[in-house]
């Protein structure tokens, strides 16, 4: 019962992040894997900006643009080039794929 509240409160979360750059929120979200209501793999992308955070082993990487680091998020771009749409893969900020 502890673990369903828990992944409950996950969910609850993301509903309620802002982008750290332009303060916009809800962030549009892109689940590429979850248990239940837990998002395991995925990305939250920003519909003012343009900017995409990834989610990784449960954790979204809400860092700001010049904390970010560009090789991580290339990475992240190429695992789930297929899974991901367009704005984000070849669009997206502040990194993206040719």
């Amino acid at each position: 019962m502890v673990v369903k509240r828990f992944k409950d409160l996950k969910r609850k979360l993301l509903d309620i992040l802002a982008c750290p750059i332009d303060k916009h929120y809800p962030l549009e979200l892109f689940e590429i894997k979850s248990e239940g209501d837990l998002i395991v793999d995925g990305a939250l992308v920003c519909t003012q900006c343009g900017r995409y955070y990834p989610i990784i082993d449960e954790i979204p990487v809400m860092l700001p643009d010049e904390l970010r680091n560009k090789n991580e998020d290339l990475d992240f771009l190429v695992k789930y080039r297929e899974k991901l749409p367009d704005k984000i893969v070849k669009e997206g900020r502040p990194h993206h794929l040719e």
